[in-house]
């Protein structure tokens, strides 16, 4: 089929369970599509024990709504803590007390070894790589997600498990890092380079994000090169847990050190701002959103790391940056909610100039 100009926008996958045979036993969900909530709802009305396995925003998401269903809840997770991956260490040491606190059995530094089944072919215990068993009658798969690439095989376009690479107006980049004319990309199966970010490679899964690129992606389809744009959307995400409500805007795991500005850890209603390089470049905050406004415009602005404003508390624990304490970034984690994935091929560097008030 001939086209003048092609979008592709095919998002990804929900991960499997790594063994087939088991991810087909009965009581064993995957979590991406509204008709995956909607069969996971129907069998939790039923169900005694949760086990999930993945501590990502979904993970955790599940977590708490299972818990407000009153039911019991095993929470398993390969890292030191859930949402270590999206939000570092510090703030995931907040986020496994939010768990245990709110009585779900949080298992961290573990795998799942091999999901047991009854006769009937029911789900019904959970093998871990520490020895434990768990019982349980429903499994939620919570790893993180597939970019549906692999029909690209071939295509000579530069795509691949972390994505498409696009440039900053979507069009995508063949094998040799050559920009193309004709096909562009948007969404969550997107690379692209981020001026904010030293222009580094971002795949972005977020919902605001994919609507964002792919406005961009349009105009910049039917347009001539002059009045194209590029593609500068503001990372952000929300999450809620236990009545707790988790905001971020920047991208946290680009940060090296993190330094909670408002609020208290303890209290868990804070703003913890993230550092690299001398800069603001993230920002989350507990049950705290009015300061995200201030602090992305500080991002958005180059503003110096760490933070030296007045309004900042004066609380000891917001006096000093802290290592924000995100794992090797080798080493798989689950809910990175932005993937840092290398430099454009023009690798060039951004000036930033204070902004005048």
């Amino acid at each position: 089929m001939e086209y003048d100009r092609l979008l592709i926008a095919t998002g990804v996958r929900a991960r499997p369970w790594f063994k087939e045979e088991e991810g087909r036993l009965d009581g064993v969900f995957l979590l991406r599509t509204r008709d995956d909530a909607a069969r996971l709802l129907q069998r939790l009305r039923s169900a005694r024990r949760v086990f999930i396995i993945g501590a990502g925003f979904a993970g955790c998401e599940v977590a708490s709504a299972c818990r407000e269903m009153g039911l019991a809840v095993t929470l398993a997770e390969r890292a030191g803590a859930p949402l270590v991956g999206a939000l570092g260490g510090v703030i995931g040491a907040v986020a496994a007390d939010l768990q245990t606190e709110n009585g779900v059995d949080l298992r961290t530094g573990v795998t799942v070894t091999a999901l047991e089944g009854d006769p009937a072919g029911r789900v019904r215990v959970v093998h871990l790589s520490d020895g434990g068993q768990v019982e349980t009658d429903v499994v939620v798969v919570s790893l993180g997600s597939l970019r549906n690439t692999e029909w690209l095989a071939g295509s000579g376009l530069g795509a691949g498990p972390r994505g498409i690479a696009c440039d900053a107006g979507c069009r995508a980049f063949d094998f040799r890092g050559i920009v193309t004319d004709d096909v562009f990309v948007a969404g969550d199966v997107a690379r692209s380079p981020h001026a904010l970010f030293g222009y580094q490679f971002l795949s972005l899964e977020h919902w605001g994000n994919a609507v964002a690129q792919a406005e961009t992606a349009a105009h910049n389809m039917i347009c001539r090169g002059a009045d194209r744009r590029p593609h500068l959307w503001m990372p952000a995400f929300w999450s809620s847990q236990f009545r707790v409500n988790i905001k971020s805007v920047g991208v946290p795991p680009m940060g090296d050190q993190i330094m909670i500005t408002q609020g208290s850890l303890a209290e868990r209603r804070f703003v913890g701002v993230y550092g690299h390089k001398g800069r603001v470049v993230a920002a989350v905050s507990f049950d705290n959103t009015r300061w995200l406004e201030f602090y992305q415009r500080q991002i958005e602005r180059g503003a110096p790391f760490p933070v030296e404003y007045a309004t900042v508390d004066r609380r000891p624990e917001g006096r000093q940056p802290v290592d924000a304490d995100f794992p090797d970034p080798s080493l798989p984690t689950h809910g990175p909610t932005v993937t840092l994935s290398g430099y454009s091929p023009a690798d060039q560097q951004l000036v930033f100039t204070p902004a005048h008030h």
